[in-house]
């Protein structure tokens, strides 16, 4: 009866774990393009990365492998919107955000430069509010079409950084980038 018992307490203790999807891939087991040591080197060196591969004139393709290389399995890139009862977020992996953005990006010229940065860092983690200008041309002179915060939180593995997510707001009437995000005279 002893025996039975605890097979059938083991059984039920099993029983959610069967027939479920095996874990997720990891950062070792979800293959990805390489990535330029220099890219992901620091934290200034994958930011830097992530704008320099965005940005082209219009007419260029973009290096979309090497934005791939940036990012860990599963990572987020998650524009914000205003809905007339609020505001709206729509997630995208990477690959949702290349066919999204991608075909915009690359036809009409785009420039995304960041201008200034709040950041902290805990062992292996990191955030950073990179605050940036978008133009259709590299001329800093020109006035930006938009503005707005990046939020980009970041994983060191022990041998590089990874972009975990991008989380953006842009400005606009009501939603004005505060003093203390914005670039010092």
């Amino acid at each position: 009866m002893r025996f039975t018992t605890i097979a059938v307490a083991a059984t039920f203790a099993a029983a959610p774990l069967m027939g479920q999807a095996p874990p997720p891939p990891t950062l070792d087991t979800l293959p990805r393009p390489a990535a330029r040591p220099a890219d992901v080197s620091s934290v200034d060196a994958i930011i830097a990365a992530l704008y320099d591969v965005i940005s082209g004139p219009a007419g260029q393709a973009r290096d979309w492998n090497r934005f791939r290389s940036l990012f860990v399995p599963y990572a987020r890139l998650v524009p914000t919107g205003v809905v007339p009862n609020g505001a709206r977020a729509v997630v995208l992996g990477v690959e949702d955000y290349i066919k999204r953005a991608g075909p915009g990006l690359e036809a009409s010229g785009f420039f995304e430069i960041e201008v200034n940065r709040a950041s902290e860092a805990y062992g292996n983690i990191a955030h950073a509010f990179s605050t940036y200008e978008s133009r259709r041309t590299a001329d800093r002179r020109e006035k930006p079409f938009a503005r707005g915060i990046n939020s980009i939180q970041l994983l060191r593995d022990g041998a590089r950084w990874w972009i975990v997510t991008v989380y953006w707001d842009a400005e606009r009437p009501g939603n004005e980038i505060p003093a203390k995000y914005l670039p010092r005279p």
